[in-house]
């Protein structure tokens, strides 16, 4: 089993290492496509912007992933298009999973772009979390999943701090990413912007809103929160994606 964690130049790839070393398995960072093409599986991470993540993926700086924001204007770079083309289970991390969806507002810094055009690899874009109380009091109403204590109002409620920072509840639908991890585990999330639930949603959490938790389309996979922070579901969870 070779796994390769791609090289997006914008992640924490040591505490991932070492989560995949508890099981046993070593990973090589690399954006070398040759290395790439030889892994039977590819985890891709990400921390910090999407347009850094992006940055990495087109091997250019910040500022040039700006022209991304046009309708017509899709990325391409040798390894965005092998990663497009490959036909291997790939599983995103955080902004490795937010660079699946089709656009993201986490635009540079004094841009005057509304978004950038991502991936494309799953519908929707990504956007800040709503943390505003309208948006707690709409889940409060919701289908039982939100944790909002019985007879909150608006009055009692206030904004919930960004980012989105440490434990909290998934709700998943059996997806074979999460076999034998129980519905509504914990697992740890840093993030202020979201992907909100689509047809590639197989998991969802809710922070002030409810949002995409993980998704899955083919053969790629992605997941908000951090499996490699996560404790025993989040080694459970690398391990599920191990062994697919």
């Amino acid at each position: 089993m070779k796994i390769c964690i791609v090289n997006t130049k914008s992640a924490n790839f040591n505490s991932l290492v070492q989560a995949l070393t508890r099981l046993d398995v070593k990973a090589e960072i690399t954006s070398d496509i040759a290395t790439l093409s030889s892994a039977d599986k590819l985890i891709m991470p990400g921390v910090g912007s999407a347009s850094a993540v992006m940055a990495g993926l087109l091997n250019t700086s910040i500022d040039e992933v700006v022209p991304l924001a046009g309708d017509d204007a899709q990325p391409h770079s040798e390894l965005i298009d092998f990663i497009l083309n490959y036909k291997k289970p790939l599983l995103g991390v955080c902004l490795g999973m937010q660079v699946q969806a089709e656009r993201s507002c986490e635009v540079p810094l004094n841009s005057e772009v509304k978004h950038i055009n991502t991936l494309g690899i799953v519908p929707g874009t990504v956007h800040p979390l709503d943390v505003s109380v309208e948006a707690q009091m709409n889940n409060a109403q919701g289908n039982g999943i939100v944790c909002c204590s019985e007879g909150a109002n608006s009055s009692t409620l206030s904004p919930l701090p960004l980012p989105h920072m440490g434990w909290n509840t998934v709700h998943h639908n059996g997806h074979p990413l999460f076999k034998g991890i129980e519905d509504n585990s914990f697992f740890y999330f840093v993030h202020s912007f979201c992907l909100d639930k689509c047809s590639a949603t197989i998991a969802s959490t809710v922070y002030g809103q409810e949002f995409s938790a993980a998704v899955a389309k083919d053969n790629f996979m992605g997941v908000q929160f951090h499996p490699e922070k996560s404790g025993a579901n989040g080694e459970r969870l690398l391990k599920n994606f191990i062994d697919m």
